[in-house]
């Protein structure tokens, strides 16, 4: 996200879900998408079933890769190689579009300069994807005038998650597939909410609706409405908190809806981390792992027991109603912050969440012309400027908002930690269909355990067999972080030299033996590459 509002200026979606099925291409990297976001997954279906082409790019074979034009399995942590590959091809070909790079783009040249190495035979031997299907694809997406691109965390999660990223804007302003309906760059949130957090300031160095703090007049504009001094310095991202924390210098956290101690790399130096505070709160609905290390745990009300809005993947603003009366003494968050602030020594006289959303449009336009009694019925995309205007479905039709956007450069660069001859497997993380995040709601669920309550890892029918292992048989899977102890699913869903590992499950967590490497500008650990080493349990 924070790459994506760095160039746009939003890291949002530019399209609308329902314009999918208006796509001729569609272009999925780094995202299982029927398991992780089955809703888009079935408009995907629909498009191909009106003649849109898919391809999949991700080195393992998710669900999704039936219905594929092109399968591009590429080796972990290689997608700069690909995308540079891809985008060296339409060069090439003559498939770019001129129009649109000329009025609307700077750095062409100097860009144009940097991928001129990496030659389909160059990025085949980076990616191990075959430079006939680096070629295919291409092609496919070069000469369409409708293709959209899709990424999860799959991109981002990586130590060049900031560089995939930019890689995959390069190629959209490449072909001019941003700012008119059924294209696009297209990032899924996990989360039901994970846009409207964003979006309402729930990030280090910006306030509500992305306005950075370090611009004295936005930081006056806030100052004004809320009546109190506020700081101009970025504060620090979830992972720079646990390792100052570590560190000795972060003394109390306060911890709302997340649960580090199972989603967090390298969990055992969380652990540590979180037991060198001074005070840990958790606020939550249930008591997680996290939670039960808390010195004081603040019970929430979930989202049924409360009004209010979500912002969803595709910038749409929905009202959710209160439906049932919150259990013991589980209160809104909004109560819960306000008192606390209150108690403090700062007032919020907030007497409902339509309040506090009237005050969010009046300080950010993209939703000043949007009301309850408009949501009512039917969720509205921002940007929404006015009371009359309709909701913008897809975005920069007229025009970037910082005006012309520039191409970025971006090198390859391997992943921190590859594997080697004493870890000589590659471990990748991800989610699965039935749960959900750290499992803190959908294990609670007897009929989802009853299907999907036992955690596996995916490990290469031929890899099994030369380490005589058998289905369902237990394994040792250790990194130089820790080991766990799980059961072997064989399957061709992964190649040779991979495994795969969903991050849902306690007893044998991923994040035990995950790295901690960092992107070194947004700070997202690579959970989806560190080496691994695979043993028989005795």
């Amino acid at each position: 996200m924070a790459s994506l509002a760095t160039i746009f200026g939003s890291g949002a979606m530019t399209n609308t879900i329902r314009e999918i099925e208006g796509m001729e291409v569609i272009f999925i990297i780094g995202s299982n998408t029927k398991e992780t976001h089955p809703v888009i997954a079935n408009r995907m279906l629909k498009a191909v079933k009106k003649g849109a082409k898919i391809i999949i790019a991700d080195p393992r074979k998710v669900p999704l890769v039936r219905f594929s034009e092109i399968f591009l399995r590429l080796n972990p942590g290689t997608d700069v190689a690909l995308i540079n590959g891809i985008a060296h091809v339409i060069l090439k070909e003559g498939l770019n579009n001129r129009e649109f790079v000329i009025a609307r783009t700077d750095g062409f040249d100097k860009w144009k300069e940097s991928i001129e190495s990496f030659t389909p035979e160059n990025a085949s031997k980076i990616t191990g994807v075959p430079k006939e299907d680096i070629i295919k694809s291409s092609l496919l997406y070069g000469c369409s005038r409708y293709a959209g691109i899709f990424y999860t965390m799959g991109i981002t999660q990586h130590t060049h998650g900031t560089d995939n990223v930019n890689a995959i804007a390069n190629l959209a302003l490449l072909t001019g597939n941003i700012g008119k309906e059924h294209t696009g760059i297209n990032p899924l949130r996990g989360q039901n909410n994970v846009q409207g957090a964003c979006d309402a300031g729930c990030l280090p160095n910006v306030y509500p609706g992305y306005q950075r703090i370090d611009m004295p007049m936005v930081k006056k504009k806030f100052e004004e409405a809320w009546h109190a001094s506020l700081p101009d310095k970025e504060g620090l991202k979830s992972t720079e908190m646990i390792e100052s924390a570590y560190e000795g210098k972060l003394k109390a956290l306060y911890i709302m809806g997340e649960n580090p101690m199972l989603t967090d790399p390298n969990i055992e130096h969380t652990r540590k981390a979180l037991g060198k505070l001074d005070f840990l709160v958790v606020q939550d609905i249930f008591l997680t792992e996290t939670a039960a290390l808390a010195d004081v745990v603040l019970p929430a009300t979930c989202f049924a027991e409360k009004t209010g809005t979500f912002i969803n993947t595709e910038r749409k603003v929905q009202l959710v109603r209160k439906a049932v009366e919150p259990p013991g003494d589980a209160k809104e968050d909004m109560w819960i912050i306000s008192e606390l602030s209150g108690r403090m020594g700062h007032d919020m006289k907030y007497s409902s969440a339509e309040e506090v959303f009237e005050e969010l449009g009046n300080l950010w336009p993209a939703l000043s012309g949007i009301s309850y009694n408009r949501i009512r019925n039917h969720g509205i995309h921002w940007p929404c400027p006015t009371k009359d205007h309709p909701g913008t479905e897809y975005l920069y039709k007229a025009g970037f908002p910082r005006g012309r956007v520039s191409f970025t450069p971006v090198k390859y660069i391997p992943a921190a930690e590859p594997a080697d001859k004493d870890y000589p497997f590659v471990l990748t993380t991800g989610r699965n269909l039935f749960q959900y995040h750290s499992g803190s709601m959908t294990r609670r669920v007897a009929q989802i355990e009853a299907h999907a309550g036992e955690p596996y890892v995916e490990i290469n029918a031929e890899d099994a067999r030369k380490l005589g292992v058998k289905p369902d048989e237990k394994i040792k899977v250790s990194s130089r972080r820790g080991q766990i102890e799980i059961k072997a699913r064989i399957t061709d869903s992964v190649s040779e030299g991979t495994v795969f590992i969903p991050m849902h499950y306690k007893e044998a967590a991923a994040n035990v033996i995950t790295s901690d490497a960092l992107d070194p500008y947004a700070k997202t650990p690579e959970f989806k590459v560190c080496a691994v080493r695979i043993e028989k349990t005795v």
